[in-house]
């Protein structure tokens, strides 16, 4: 399993402009944000974040948890096969076995989305 804590005394995210309820932040906002933040050249910051993110999908990939504390924590889920239906024919499809990655919010993040 990775845990990762945060403990980063330089960014203070809390000083940080809201964004939109509408909008979505990408990978190279969310660098920008971070260099901008952390007052680090973006080329760091976009190290840091690719790092990150790979070794979050590097743990999936090896069916380890990612438990980011405060925040959530991703796992893999496995499906066993089944038999379905084709919507289109209704003839009987066998469904192979799949694995999907789920993410599940910490108790941290809930309470901040829902403003408590």
């Amino acid at each position: 399993m990775l845990v990762i804590f945060c403990f980063c005394p330089i960014v203070q995210c809390n000083n940080a402009p809201p964004y939109k309820e509408d909008a979505v932040m990408n990978m190279s906002q969310l660098i920008e944000h971070l260099a901008e933040q952390t007052g680090c050249h973006r080329n760091d910051s976009e190290q840091v974040v690719r790092i990150f993110f790979s070794s979050i999908k590097r743990a999936i990939a090896q069916e380890d948890k990612v438990e980011i504390r405060g925040f959530g924590s991703f796992n893999l889920k496995k499906y066993r096969s089944y038999t379905g239906r084709n919507p289109k024919n209704g003839e009987a499809v066998v469904v192979k076995e799949k694995k999907l990655p789920i993410f599940r919010t910490g108790k941290d993040l809930r309470e901040r989305v829902n403003n408590k």
